[in-house]
């Protein structure tokens, strides 16, 4: 019967504990890598700036957690590939490069 139980016990826990870290991990961190005057012209709306020179030295303002949804862009893709890469030498192991800011907007556009 003891055996049984914690059997249940050991199962719940696993579970639960697996649960809870996909809800921890469910975060999607938006950085739009461009200088401060072009995300002043638009940007995805949950987006924070970090200019993708500084990318390696500020990214701790947004999350230390090495496998964190991070989605970074810029107006054509190219610098954002450069925070990509140095994002990927840092240990970040789901950094997406979603391209350009006219590719992002229109993503949203389309999901509404």
């Amino acid at each position: 019967m003891m055996r049984k139980f914690f059997l249940v016990v050991t199962t719940w826990l696993t579970v639960s504990t697996l649960f809870l870290g996909s809800m921890v991990m469910a975060d999607t961190y938006w950085i739009d890598v461009r200088e401060a005057d072009e995300f002043a012209t638009g940007h995805h709306p949950e987006a924070v700036n970090i200019p993708y020179e500084s990318i390696g030295e500020r990214i701790g303002e947004v999350t230390g957690e090495k496998h964190a949804d991070i989605r970074v862009y810029c107006r054509s893709g190219k610098r954002s590939g450069v925070a990509k890469a140095t994002l990927e030498s840092l240990g970040f192991t789901q950094v997406i490069n979603e391209g350009g800011v006219e590719d992002v907007l229109s993503k949203i556009a389309a999901e509404k």
